[in-house]
C-alpha cells in the first residue's frame, strides 16, 4: 500500500513534459516550429498569420478575410485536439497597423459567441510574418479530467 501511494505521489508530482499535439500540416513542414504543443493540460499554439487574399485591400475588406483565415487555423488545431474557442485562456494579437484594431475585434468576437472571453493582449508590430496584416497566437486549457 505504501508503494501505491508513493507511485501515486510521484506520478502527481512529476513535472509536465512538452510534447507536440495534433495539428494540422497549414504550413509547410521545414518550417522551425511546431504548430502546437501539449505541456500537462496546456495547449500552446504557434501564432497564425492571416494574409488578405490577393486583390483585396489589406486594411479594409482583406482584413476581414485575413482574421477569418487566422481565427479558422485556430479553430482546426483546436478541433484536432478536441478542443474549441471556448477552451482559449489567453490569446495575443500583433497587428502591423493598430488602426485596424476596431476591424480585428469586430471579426474576432463572432468566435467566441456563447463562450467566454479569453484573457488577451495586443500590440502593433511591424515586419509580420510573409507580409501579413495580423499574427494570433493562443494558449487553450484542456478541461478537468472527472
Amino acid at each position: 500500500m505504501k508503494r501505491l501511494f508513493a507511485l501515486a505521489l510521484m506520478l502527481t508530482t512529476a513535472p509536465a513534459l512538452a510534447q507536440p499535439a495534433a495539428a494540422p500540416q497549414l504550413l509547410p513542414a521545414k518550417l522551425p516550429f511546431s504548430p502546437a504543443v501539449r505541456v500537462g493540460d496546456m495547449l500552446f499554439l504557434s501564432g497564425q498569420i492571416g494574409q488578405a487574399p490577393e486583390g483585396m485591400d489589406r486594411h479594409k475588406e482583406g482584413f476581414d478575410a485575413a482574421v477569418k483565415g487566422a481565427m479558422d487555423a485556430i479553430g482546426t488545431i483546436l478541433k484536432a485536439n478536441g478542443l474549441d474557442y471556448g477552451d482559449i485562456a489567453k490569446c495575443t494579437v500583433m497587428l502591423d497597423d493598430m488602426a485596424d484594431w476596431p476591424r480585428f475585434n469586430a471579426a474576432y468576437l463572432p468566435y467566441f459567441t456563447g463562450k467566454r472571453l479569453p484573457a488577451r493582449s495586443a500590440f502593433g508590430a511591424d515586419g509580420l510574418a510573409l507580409g501579413a496584416p495580423l499574427e494570433v497566437e493562443c494558449i487553450a486549457a484542456f478541461p478537468p479530467r472527472e
